[in-house]
């Protein structure tokens, strides 16, 4: 089993090299730009005080450094490391609940910290808070499937890492789950425990076949549920590896041999001989069931949007004046909507700053002109001055985006396209640098002088393709790069969503319709489960998730297996904290599928993208988010919160009057506080409650608090108070 007691080394293991490993600063899902952990400091004396909480030192030295952290810099972005290294220390010192205080405080922070979770998960069902152990085991194995090796750790270790982890966390559950069960007489509630005790202790086992404290907890298991010949062969695993458990598990297998022969009618040593080998066996079935998995997938076909439209000619005409359709076009002069005739120019020099929802831009000392948008002809055109004094002319072949922000791009004769540093915004229709607004520390892209090179900062295939173009693939197996990247085909296509329609499309034309599984392609999304369903969208929606080049080149999608696979995602923990709120939520919409992934709407309440969203939506200049109830917001809630449905009872719940702003749901449990394309998207985190401790302790810009999104003249003093003097906030479930 993992040595949950040296938590404090392997996090200074872990940990020692992210102080100064690159970092994703660049909201874009390809383009790296690197930035380090510390750098991200700004006060000398934090970013000091931070480097040293990874010098290595003894328990009560890392201890105290994480305290003094903490003390000194209560509102820091980095506190989630200082209260992780303060719960590992006192664990390592055998001070739990001082330990168990601190790490509450760091996953509250940082949830998704699988690491972290298996320690607490394994401490918690040590001190028998069982409901809550069981709970945290099962995000650490959640998390420890979802998310790729730490940066810190070398490819080589993270497979056993991983391994001995996920043992240690299905062990913590089993053993909870145990214990819970033993608190229950018998009866049907005992023997649904007793079971996914096994479970886990299984799953434990298999992670790691030689953890003896596992398998002599799988024992007692099985021998409270009457299992008796399974217990035994537990107990004889145990046995034959020696150790402090032997001796034990020699007399739980005398006692088992007395309960089945009770006239010794076979040997003892027959016996343990015999239960020796039904645990061999049982191994050995493990072993063959992992060789079994993953047969070879069937190969899939896509045939694009244009094969769809026969059949569904009413949703092709709106999916294709949908957003979606408009991720990326073919130059059209129809498809422009930013300003190439009078508010034409840019100058770099000037400074675009967005915060709080809103964007300013001042003028610069020694402004430049750098780009004027223009017609020709019938042609728009980026005419560029660059660094030889010319102007540079080049063609606009490309536009990306329709709704908030418009980009676009231009083809050189290499088959190259590249996205011009200059976007135009409708909200202010103005000409801004958008990528300056966006990007971390260290962003090349950021300075408009840079796009002369023309390299992979401002490609086309390596930023935006994988999101804006369907069907990407590098020919050469390459994973994206500048050149050898293509699409099949522009824009967000059906097959994307829907999955490939090959063996649909010929099927149908050969033999007609047949029902099939929801999920075999295309894809019915009133039928498959929600998070399938969320899964999908993530392809796209995810920040965080990894890609990786298929074996044909395959960079958005799949040619041999299930095409809505989930990926890897990079642990938040590596992204620049421009991205997060100090409170630990997420900042950016690039986020939106990580935040939705942490309400219990989407845990548990069966919530998808498209129970709000329709993707379809043809009507994007009145409805931009494509809400199906943009008219009656409280409706994306009610349909599963009925009580809410009365006028009354809102009223009693929201402390405002039914018709008011604050009454709606998603005002104080959906806020606007996610950058987009220069406004505030609502948090998709759904379940989200105005927190004012948090904002007492960063304040309302790091911690926004949505009831002072509308009470701007108060402070979340006033807030808390509000909130306590509403009869029974305080013991409500939360």
């Amino acid at each position: 089993m993992f040595p949950w007691w040296g938590s404090a080394a392997v996090f200074l293991w872990l940990l020692t090299s992210l102080v100064a490993q690159d970092l994703d600063s660049v909201p874009s899902l390809q383009n790296h730009s690197p930035a380090k952990l510390a750098d991200e400091i700004a006060d000398h004396a934090e970013r000091s005080a931070f480097v040293r909480l990874f010098e290595h030192s003894s328990a009560q030295g890392i201890r105290a450094r994480a305290e003094a952290f903490v003390a000194q810099f209560p509102e820091s972005a980095f506190l989630a490391q200082a209260y992780e290294a303060a719960a590992r220390s006192c664990f390592d010192l055998g001070d739990y609940e001082r330990g168990l205080a601190y790490a509450r405080q760091s996953l509250a922070l940082l949830p998704e910290n699988p690491l972290l979770l298996v320690s607490v998960a394994d401490v918690e069902a040590r001190q028998q808070s069982n409901s809550a152990a069981i709970g945290r085991a099962a995000e650490a194995l959640r998390d420890l499937d979802r998310f790729a090796k730490p940066s810190s750790v070398r490819a080589e270790d993270w497979p056993d890492l991983r391994r001995r982890m996920k043992s240690t966390a299905s062990f913590a559950k089993g053993r909870a789950l145990l214990q819970q069960a033993l608190a229950e007489a018998p009866g049907d509630k005992r023997q649904s425990l007793l079971k996914s005790s096994e479970s886990s202790l299984l799953d434990a086992l298999q992670f790691n076949p030689r953890d003896p404290e596992a398998a002599y907890t799988l024992g007692l298991t099985q021998l409270t549920s009457g299992q008796a010949l399974d217990a035994g062969a537990s107990f004889a695993a145990v046995y034959d590896g020696g150790g402090e458990l032997a001796g034990q598990a020699l007399d739980n297998l005398r006692a088992i041999d007395r309960l089945l022969n009770p006239k010794s009618s076979v040997a003892f040593a027959s016996f343990l001989e015999q239960a020796t080998n039904r645990w061999t066996a049982l191994t050995q079935n493990w072993k063959e069931t992992r060789e079994k998995e993953g047969g070879k997938p069937l190969a899939l076909t896509y045939f694009g949007s244009d094969s769809c439209r026969g059949c569904h000619a009413e949703i092709y005409k709106n999916w294709s004046d949908s957003g979606m359709a408009k991720m990326l076009r073919h130059y059209t002069p129809g498809d422009v909507l930013g300003d190439f005739k009078q508010n034409n120019e840019f100058y770099s020099g000037d400074d675009g700053v967005y915060r709080n929802g809103v964007f300013k831009m001042t003028a610069g000392r020694e402004r430049r002109l750098f780009a004027r948008m223009i017609i020709r002809g019938d042609r728009h055109y980026f005419d560029i001055m660059q660094s030889d004094g010319q102007w540079h002319s080049y063609p606009v072949d490309y536009t990306i985006g329709s709704k908030f922000e418009q980009a676009y791009a231009t083809r050189l004769p290499n088959g190259e396209i590249h996205v011009f540093p200059i976007q135009y915004n409708l909200r202010y229709a103005k000409w801004v640098n958008f990528w300056r607004v966006i990007d971390g520390p260290g962003s090349e892209r950021a300075d408009p002088h840079n796009w002369e090179k023309l390299d992979a900062a401002t490609s086309y295939q390596g930023n935006c393709a994988v999101c804006h173009s369907s069907q990407l693939r590098n020919t050469k197996g390459e994973g994206f790069a500048v050149n050898h990247v293509e699409f099949q085909e522009t824009g967000v296509n059906c097959e994307m969503c829907h999955g490939p329609s090959g063996e649909h499309v010929v099927e149908t034309n050969q033999e007609g319709y047949n029902p099939k599984d929801p999920l075999s392609p295309p894809v019915n999304f009133q039928k498959i489960e929600s998070k399938t369903s969320v899964a999908i969208c993530a392809q796209c929606h995810m920040q965080s998730a990894i890609r990786t080049a298929g074996p044909d080149g395959e960079l958005n999608y799949v040619s041999s297996r299930d095409f809505s696979a989930t990926r890897l995602r990079q642990p938040y923990g590596e992204f620049s904290r421009k991205g997060f709120y100090k409170d630990g939520r997420f900042r950016q919409t690039t986020f939106m599928v990580e935040a939705l992934e942490r309400s219990q709407c989407f845990n548990k309440g069966g919530v998808s993208c498209v129970t709000c969203h329709d993707p379809h939506s043809h009507d994007s200049a009145s409805n931009p988010t494509s809400l199906k109830f943009r008219d009656e917001a409280n409706l994306m809630c009610t349909g599963c919160h009925t009580q809410w449905n009365r006028s009354a009872m809102l009223v009693s719940h929201t402390h405002h009057p039914a018709e008011s702003e604050a009454s709606y749901c998603v005002s104080c449990h959906m806020p606007r506080i996610m950058d987009a394309l220069l406004f505030q998207a609502r948090d998709h985190q759904m379940d989200d409650i105005p927190n004012a401790e948090m904002t007492k302790r960063f304040g309302q810009e790091d911690s926004p608090n949505a009831c002072l999104l509308c009470h701007t003249k108060n402070d979340a003093d006033w807030v808390q108070a509000q909130l306590l003097s509403w009869k029974g906030w305080r013991t409500k479930p939360q």
